[in-house]
């Protein structure tokens, strides 16, 4: 008795797996995103996560001018890490440069350059951009190479060998890795949530018949989808409060430039929110089941956390795939993030930023557009 109830249940069970596995074999679109996930993270992690710094930007204040600092400039590219550097003509421009993100090293080589070199005392001053910790570490480390291998090469040096490069951090002294990370905390909720609260909203409606009683009413779709955004906008500046205000409170890490800083953060916000919202639209709209939404959004969330920047600096990512980061929403975001919290930026300071993700806005706007059904089939 007993064994037979037990294999009438094991062949309920059987069965209702079969007409499941049989459901999932004829969803083709399930079926590549699920073999499609692990070779777009194999090849994530294969290529695009690296440590080693490459196409540095960096910029030099040559205060002697003499074939001897040239060729110490010349030793630093021939690393293979380093861009051409940007020659600068004030002390005061290469430190914007800093300031303005577009430099992470800042090398000043003094007016007696070639003087001390022959003394045996010579010194280079290196101002570095410390919001980065990881790569101000390591490109510090390969300029300390180049200075201690960089030698005078003549006779009347007094057996020089290796420059002093007086190295200090700017924006994070400490080469902090918490201030780092906590920096762009709101950019990571955001994106998970802003995706995560949109991406199954049309499918659902869709599964439940009530999205075509929607469509019914006086109102086109694009303002059906807008009308839907507007709560998740002000939620997503709650958790903007919660994680600006519990890295403040408990850390330390607040924004660094006062009301100037605050206002540009709220700024900022404002279009990165919208993108990321009608992404998830964008993806609903893509999606015939809850499943495939899921699915997609996770497909989009973990290339984002790779690409962005959030978690591994994207300057040291190969070219190709620091240029198809630049396409998604949080590379934009933890920029002005970074810029605002760490470097004290206000609203010009971001303004690329805003731009871009402005445009990007319109833009998935368009594709839901385009997406939606007008009127009812």
């Amino acid at each position: 008795m007993i064994r037979d109830a037990l294999r009438r249940r094991l062949s309920n069970v059987v069965a209702v797996a079969w007409k499941e596995a049989a459901i999932m074999r004829h969803d083709r679109a399930f079926l590549a995103m699920v073999s499609a996930q692990p070779v777009v993270m194999l090849l994530l992690f294969g290529f695009a996560i690296r440590m080693e710094p490459a196409n540095v930007p960096w910029a030099v204040f040559d205060r002697d001018g003499t074939a001897l600092s040239r060729r110490f400039v010349e030793d630093v590219r021939a690393t293979g890490y380093f861009r051409a550097p940007e020659v600068v003509r004030s002390y005061a421009e290469g430190r914007a440069r800093l300031a303005r993100g577009q430099a992470v090293a800042f090398v000043v080589i003094p007016a007696e350059f070639r003087r001390e070199l022959e003394l045996g005392r010579p010194q280079v001053q290196v101002l570095l951009d410390g919001t980065d910790p990881i790569s101000a570490a390591r490109v510090g480390g390969f300029l300390s190479q180049v200075g201690a291998r960089f030698e005078a090469g003549g006779a009347s040096a007094r057996g020089a060998a290796g420059l002093e490069l007086r190295q200090r951090f700017r924006f994070n002294p400490t080469l902090s890795d918490r201030r780092f990370y906590l920096a762009v905390l709101a950019g990571m909720l955001l994106t998970n949530f802003c995706l995560s609260v949109t991406a199954g909203g049309l499918v659902g409606e869709r599964e439940t018949g009530t999205w075509e009683q929607m469509l019914s009413t006086p109102t086109s779709p694009l303002e059906l989808v807008l009308g839907k955004l507007v709560p998740y906008v002000a939620m997503s500046y709650v958790l903007l409060g919660i994680a600006t205000l519990g890295s403040g409170i408990v850390f330390d890490v607040w924004p660094a430039g006062g009301p100037w800083s605050w206002l540009a953060l709220g700024g900022v916000t404002l279009p990165f929110v919208g993108v990321s919202l009608a992404v998830g639209v964008f993806v609903s709209t893509l999606a015939r089941t809850s499943a495939q939404a899921v699915f997609i959004t996770v497909f989009f969330i973990l290339p984002s956390m790779v690409l962005s920047g959030v978690l591994l600096p994207y300057q040291l990512m190969p070219d190709g795939v620091r240029q198809v980061g630049a396409l998604l929403p949080l590379r934009w975001y933890q920029i002005a993030l970074r810029r605002i919290t760490l470097r004290g930026a206000g609203l010009d300071e971001v303004a690329i930023p805003v731009l871009a993700l402005s445009l990007g806005f319109l833009v998935v706007l368009l594709a839901i557009r385009w997406r939606l059904k007008p009127r009812l089939a």
